[in-house]
């Protein structure tokens, strides 16, 4: 089967066929540089959705990726951005394996195909220049005979006729001679060019045309065995990336499979656990007694006005039980002392396991010179030994101001430790606990306060003790009255209230008393119904209504 002789008279056919050929691999190659700008795109999108779900550095959110379930989703976000990459990969091998070789291909191909069909245009031209050739000299050896045959007739006239001189028969012969050769000259020419024609169309049509065809078929069978080749590597391309792809995916299941409930369950706890107990029992009011309000009964946990005991648990109220409950807005004391027992136990361990960390860090600083020092005693002219005492001791001095600033928080954390109740521990705090009966709570909560100027640390322990549930109940309680005014008092100075629990007021401001002094140098005021704190005692006047008990209530 060959072109050559099977095709011989389709020369033009072929040259078209050729050319679509060109054509369908052209297109080809823009198909796959398609396919490479949608995997970019594809894979542009898809780490644009991973980092879009990241969680943000330093941010609530990044806070709740602790638990198992957030974990495996953040799993699946890296291993979406390692998914994107190998799409990224699959575009770059397509452009290098297909795209690029086949654009080389076919400007190969074009030039070849080019070159072949030249061969064959000029072998056509080639044979029409020798079929014109032997039409010429056709035609000529043709004409010659006609003119040999007409002097022929000519001189065989003259010759019978008896009226012509013999000079004229002689030169009608001679003509009719020149002619006949003419003729037979004209003959032997025409036989040439017929050979010669005949050998170069057999030449054409056995042997020049068929090797061109041949050269054509073998160039079109390569192209054609080139676009399988690239089609094969089309699917190679995709095939070798799966097997990172189905790892992507197992790693995503495996991030699935790890999700635990039960530890997140925990991690919940770990995180939100105040360490308070459940409030006890409420005691019954007997409201039949009659029942006497004196200064010397005021306690944080006292009733609020005659006829109207308090509820004695945690609860909170509008007349704020324990002012101490709202959350500093201001800087985080040193202690954590704003947290609820459990969490500051968190953050203490948390603060003293960092500062035992810089601390070895800090001593192996001081153990690498000492060395390099001993190095220098050893070997003077290394180095100036005396050159790094300065250094041993900026390090020493870092390393016993570290000492002592874990020293610190391991005291505050012993002391949370040794206040929170055990696990385990089903005992309930009764809801009398804050009673008179107990005042030496309340007192030790007075007396954790420092000095009158506001600047005072609070004792977790008894902190904790007061806000005990104080969020489950906020609005059990909001219909209660607020603890009446027992008094007034005047700002002798300002005193600014940063610490929780205090208030802060202005020189010569006139403000109402609910709770005088207990001994613990500390006197709690109201401003607005909303607003209400402690102040140093020292630092107003007060002015106690001696008819405390009909005082009316502030609005």
């Amino acid at each position: 089967m060959s072109w050559g002789t099977e095709l011989w008279d389709q020369f033009d056919n072929l040259e078209k066929h050729t050319q679509c050929g060109i054509d369908i691999l052209e297109k080809y190659i823009k198909f796959v540089k398609e396919r490479t700008e949608i995997e970019l795109s594809y894979a542009k999108q898809l780490r644009n959705l991973s980092k879009k779900y990241q969680p943000k550095k330093n941010s609530k959110e990044e806070e709740e990726y602790r638990y198992t379930a957030c974990k495996a989703f953040l799993s699946t976000l890296n291993e979406m951005n390692d998914y994107a990459g190998q799409h990224e990969v699959i575009s770059e091998n397509m452009t290098s394996q297909i795209i690029v070789e086949l654009a080389r291909y076919v400007q190969e191909l074009k030039q070849e195909r080019k070159s072949h069909f030249h061969d064959g245009r000029k072998a056509q031209q080639h044979i029409e220049t020798c079929w014109k050739q032997l039409e010429s000299s056709k035609r000529r050896f043709e004409r010659d005979c006609k003119e040999a045959d007409r002097a022929q007739q000519y001189f065989e006239k003259m010759d019978a006729d008896i009226n012509v001189t013999k000079a004229d028969v002689e030169k009608a012969r001679q003509q009719a001679q020149m002619r006949h050769q003419m003729a037979e000259d004209s003959k032997a020419d025409y036989s040439s060019f017929l050979q010669k024609f005949n050998h170069e169309q057999h030449e054409y049509y056995h042997t020049h045309l068929p090797n061109i065809f041949q050269k054509i078929q073998e160039m079109e069978e390569r192209r054609i065995v080139r676009v399988g080749e690239s089609m094969k590597t089309y699917a190679e391309v995709d095939r070798q990336v799966i097997p990172i792809i189905g790892k992507c995916l197992d790693e995503i299941v495996k991030a699935a499979n790890s999700i635990d409930q039960k530890n997140d369950s925990q991690l919940v706890i770990e995180a939100y656990k105040s360490g308070f107990e459940p409030p006890g029992d409420v005691e019954f009011e007997d409201y039949t007694q009659p029942m006497k309000r004196t200064v010397s009964d005021n306690s944080l946990s006292n009733s609020r006005g005659e006829g109207k005991p308090e509820l004695k648990f945690g609860g909170k109220s509008k007349g704020k039980l324990w002012p101490f409950i709202k959350k500093n807005k201001g800087a985080t004391p040193e202690d954590f002392s704003n947290l609820p027992p459990e969490q500051r136990r968190k953050k203490l361990q948390q603060k003293v396991d960092e500062l035992n960390k810089e601390i070895q860090k800090e001593m192996d600083q001081r153990d690498a010179i000492t060395k390099m020092k001993d190095v220098y005693l050893k070997n003077p002219q290394m180095g100036d030994p005396a050159s790094l005492d300065h250094k041993l001791a900026e390090v020493s001095q870092n390393i016993e101001k570290l000492r002592l600033e874990a020293q610190k928080f391991e005291a505050w954390l012993a002391e949370v430790e040794g206040r929170l109740p055990a696990r385990g521990d089903q005992a309930r705090r009764q809801s009398g606990m804050y009673d008179a009966q107990n005042p030496a709570t309340v007192n030790n909560c007075a007396q954790d306060r420092e000095s009158p100027d506001g600047s005072y640390t609070e004792e977790q322990s008894q902190e904790s003790e007061v806000k005990v549930l104080a969020t489950d109940f906020d609005d059990e309680f909001d219909d209660e009255e607020p603890l009446p005014a027992i008094g007034t008092c005047k700002a002798l100075y300002t005193f600014e209230g940063q610490n929780e629990g205090t208030i802060s007021v202005v020189e010569g401001e006139t403000l109402y008393v609910i709770e005088e002094d207990k001994g613990d140098g500390w006197t709690r005021i109201r401003r607005s119904e909303d607003e209400e704190g402690y102040v140093p005692t020292s630092y107003v006047e007060v002015y106690l209504d001696k008819n405390a008990k009909g005082a009316k209530t502030y609005i």
